[in-house]
């Protein structure tokens, strides 16, 4: 149709200006430095200023751009570019992992030494404008395709594989923008890659209770991985930071967590806790911003419990465990419910998007065996449940961690 083909023209010339943009920063800014070289106390910063963006501008020069172009000859071919190239786009994920600490290295030598660059390549924009292009391009796929999806669909065409491709370019963005908040956290000493998937992060009022002592409300970010919970406070900006961040005030490990629920029946508060080595206890109060989000942590904490809890349990005694899942396979029970199963599509907080939750996030290129996107999806809807972790095709959510962090065959 007529408006199918319009949104096409919009995705391909928007695309030559945004591969225009992206050279301007890899044939001008850096072909600069390389050739003139950087102040001495910048040595070394300028690889975190461009990241891999040398990468994601020779895939679209090279690459993209000229299948996009094909498209507009041959519209049903652009579900698939974008579904086959699922894996690929993942260097987005990269990109904006580094993105916070390429803004800090930016905005010490922006009206100085990158001014003096930028007036000498006689460019308009300044850099930090140019940098920030690959995040703004890999937000509006997903717009640019729901449009095409909407006339796509009142044309009467088949639909299925462009849903399918809006799927895709809807959780790439997402998780694009919880890899930013992960990298503007600052002050945490431990290895942050070390702590597993991030599942969750959301700012709650907190209150932290050891003995006695009740502290006053604070307001925290926190962010929920597979091996850590890790409370920050929220930069404040009004006192002259220019950049959005976190600062580190607190961590529990999931050997040490625990979950409750509140003592005055709040459905949107819970409270985490952690465990000392002297055996007592720091108790963690968490006012959620809804019921709904509060139910979504709990959840989600009680999985991760569960899940270290089998881990544990097929350490100790492997024979008997792996006894006891074959004999729970051969009935055709599951141990535990998919937490979707029930609850449908329910709310996650302005973290990520957990794919074992939400069917509509699902990866659908099955030729990515090995790549994490976040956790996958299966709901209401979907017969099938699936992990790209690994191979594993087991449906319940503790398994399927289990065969991500170990090496035992007979789990996997």
């Amino acid at each position: 149709c007529s408006l199918c083909r319009y949104v096409l023209k919009e995705l391909t010339e928007t695309e030559k200006h945004y591969v225009l943009d992206l050279g301007l920063i890899v044939e001008g800014y850096m072909a600069t430095l390389h050739s003139k070289g950087v102040p001495d106390d910048m040595k070394g910063k300028d690889k975190i200023v461009f990241g891999n963006i040398h990468q994601i501008f020779d895939w679209h020069k090279d690459y993209f751009l000229g299948e996009l172009e094909k498209c507009l000859e041959e519209p049903e071919r652009l579900a698939q570019l974008f579904i086959k190239h699922e894996r690929r786009l993942q260097m987005y994920v990269v990109y904006c992992q580094n993105k916070p600490k390429s803004e800090h290295i930016v905005s010490e030598y922006i009206e100085t030494y990158f001014e003096e660059v930028r007036q000498q390549l006689g460019h308009r924009l300044q850099i930090n404008d140019l940098l920030i292009k690959p995040v703004q391009r890999i937000m509006k796929y997903q717009l640019l395709l729901k449009d095409f999806l909407k006339y796509y669909t009142k044309a009467g065409m088949d639909t299925e594989e462009l849903e399918k491709a809006v799927e895709v370019m809807c959780f790439v963005p997402k998780r694009c923008n919880d890899m930013m908040n992960v990298g503007r956290l600052q002050g945490f000493e431990g290895k942050i890659t070390a702590q597993g998937k991030l599942l969750q992060q959301e700012t709650f009022t907190v209150m932290e209770q050891e003995s006695s002592l009740l502290s006053r409300a604070r307001e925290r970010r926190v962010f929920l991985f597979e091996q850590m919970v890790i409370f920050s406070e929220p930069i404040d900006r009004k006192k002259g930071f220019l950049l959005p961040g976190y600062t580190f005030k607190n961590s529990i490990k999931v050997s040490c967590l625990g979950v409750e629920p509140s003592k005055d029946g709040d459905a949107a508060r819970f409270v985490l806790t952690s465990r000392n080595p002297d055996g007592s206890m720091v108790r963690f109060q968490l006012q959620a911003p809804s019921a709904d989000i509060c139910q979504a942590w709990v959840d989600d904490v009680n999985q991760i419990l569960e899940s270290q809890r089998n881990f544990l349990n097929a350490l100790q005694s492997p024979i008997e465990y792996q006894r006891r899942e074959s004999k729970s396979n051969s009935l055709g029970r599951c141990i535990r419910p998919p937490l979707s199963a029930s609850a449908g599509l329910r709310p996650h907080s302005s973290a990520s998007i957990d794919r074992h939750k939400l069917p509509s996030l699902q990866s659908h290129n099955a030729s990515l065996p090995t790549l994490y996107l976040g956790s996958q999806a299966h709901g209401p809807g979907h017969g099938r449940s699936e992990t790209v972790t690994t191979p594993c095709r087991r449906s319940t959510p503790c398994r399927r961690l289990l065969c991500s962090i170990t090496t035992f065959k007979p789990y996997l």
